[in-house]
């Protein structure tokens, strides 16, 4: 287990008129295994969300995937928070 980086982002995308205010976070991790996870927690800002664990053999097929994830959020309109906290919701 070389790479020990995390690579974190959250997203967030609001829109007051049709009461939208929703989270989504992606996360590198390594696993126990040897594995790279990439994590995905999404929902509503306030709310606990939904988590989704993908594994990859390496970390740069997480990181791909990390960055096609991050291109598909941003083109539906979400932006990065740029906050201290860790807590997503």
């Amino acid at each position: 287990m070389s790479e020990l980086t995390v690579q974190y982002l959250v997203l967030e995308r609001r829109d007051p008129a049709r009461n939208m205010a929703r989270f989504y976070v992606l996360t590198i991790e390594p696993t126990l295994f040897g594995d790279t996870a990439l994590v995905r927690e999404w929902g509503r800002l306030g709310g606990r969300g939904r988590r989704r664990l993908d594994l990859f053999d390496g970390h740069a097929q997480a990181v791909e995937a990390l960055e096609c994830w991050l291109r598909r959020k941003t083109s539906r309109g979400y932006v990065q928070r740029h906050s201290s906290s860790c807590d997503p919701a």
